[in-house]
């Protein structure tokens, strides 16, 4: 019997992606919830010599010899995240993607991404498609994930400082995961990207139906059930990063951090719970950058690593998002508790939203076939 070695695998743009489903937010954070169980179980592998690195990444020079050569310019990106996964899902992955803050100045997205979805038997590709919905829908339903184990059960405001693309998937996720939300206030620094948002909002989640804007982050944070930091901005220096202060926060609000931040001494305090998406995630990027890592990577959870180092917090400190998804650790205790989540974004997430967009894309008959070969002219 003669083997069968054509591969062929499916492109998915954009616009199938959409067909596929991959804005259907309370579903992507279902998804993510199984990839955090599996992620407890060890279900998984990522980069790196302890599995748990966010990717690989192209870095330029200040000066270089070479005229053509990029210069490390704001948001200048050129990265891999390769990823498997078990359980359900059984693929692996890796999505590439280049980012630099000047393509808004070309009417482009500041990142552009990529997936490509592979065998994880043979390797062969099963997919090639557009990434940026997928990346951000996986990102966003991450606080989603956080808020349906560690938010209130009668959460209805949600404070947001960032009204962008993770803005809005974070708010989507935040409204599936506690549907009584009713309730936006929102800070941005620029009227078009608010005059969008808003729009959008009225679009898309008609459950929302009192949104105030207000003029500083201390007015985003008090009251606030839900409080998330979605902003961009400079790297480099903390006391830059936009700050939360504990004495803001009304008892039992749930902060969902996934862009910069700094956060005031008050949540030193034992009665604040800290929790990191990934614990290994944190770790293999505190071995891997310049100390202190929160100059780095401005998420709080590597203020957290940075804390540790200096003995203000011990690891026993800090919690994982994936053993209280998980069942290990207990989720919310009590209506009373503050919790912060410091989300930094894990390549199985999109692997997880890939697989799931990539079967629904084959029983829909989505996507353009391609072929790879019919017989490989080499063995």
């Amino acid at each position: 019997m003669s083997e069968n070695t054509k591969i062929d695998f499916i492109y998915l743009s954009e616009t199938d992606m959409i067909k596929a489903g991959v804005t259907d937010m309370p579903k992507c954070v279902d998804v993510m919830e199984e990839m955090f169980v599996l992620l407890h179980k060890g279900d998984y592998r990522m980069a790196g010599s302890n599995n748990d690195s966010h990717g690989a990444m192209i870095t330029f020079p200040d000066e270089s010899p070479f005229p053509n050569m990029p210069k490390p310019t704001a948001d200048r990106r050129l990265m891999a995240m390769p990823a498997y996964l078990g359980g359900n899902f059984q693929t692996c992955g890796v999505k590439w993607y280049g980012s630099n803050i000047a393509n808004r100045e070309k009417g482009l997205p500041r990142s552009i991404l990529m997936f490509i979805l592979n065998d994880v038997d043979t390797g062969a590709p099963l997919a090639y498609m557009s990434a940026n919905l997928l990346s951000a829908y996986r990102t966003g339903a991450i606080p989603g994930v956080g808020a349906r184990f560690l938010a209130r059960q009668d959460a209805k405001v949600i404070g947001l400082l960032g009204p962008g693309v993770m803005g809005k998937t974070s708010v989507a996720a935040f409204v599936a995961a506690r549907p009584k939300i009713d309730t936006l206030k929102i800070k941005g620094r620029g009227q078009k990207s608010l005059d969008d948002f808003l729009e959008w909002i009225k679009g898309t989640l008609p459950q929302i139906t009192n949104v105030e804007v207000v003029d500083d982050i201390e007015s985003v944070v008090r009251g606030s059930d839900i409080v998330t930091y979605c902003n961009s901005g400079e790297v480099g220096d903390p006391n830059t990063y936009p700050i939360v202060k504990k004495e803001w926060l009304k008892p039992g609000a749930f902060l969902a951090m996934p862009a910069s931040c700094t956060l005031d001494e008050g949540f030193l305090a034992a009665d604040v719970r800290k929790v990191q998406d990934s614990k290994g995630l944190y770790q293999a990027w505190y071995e891997e950058v310049p100390k202190p890592s929160h100059t780095v990577i401005p998420l709080v959870g590597m203020q957290f690593m940075d804390m540790i180092a200096d003995g203000e917090l011990t690891d026993n400190d800090i919690e994982d998002l994936a053993a209280i998804v998980g069942g290990a650790t207990p989720a919310r205790k009590n209506e009373e508790e503050i919790i912060v989540l410091s989300v930094g974004g894990m390549p199985i997430e999109d692997v997880a939203w890939a697989t799931s967009i990539y079967r629904t894309a084959l029983e829909k008959g989505i996507g353009v076939s391609l072929n790879l070969w019919d017989e490989p002219a080499l063995k």
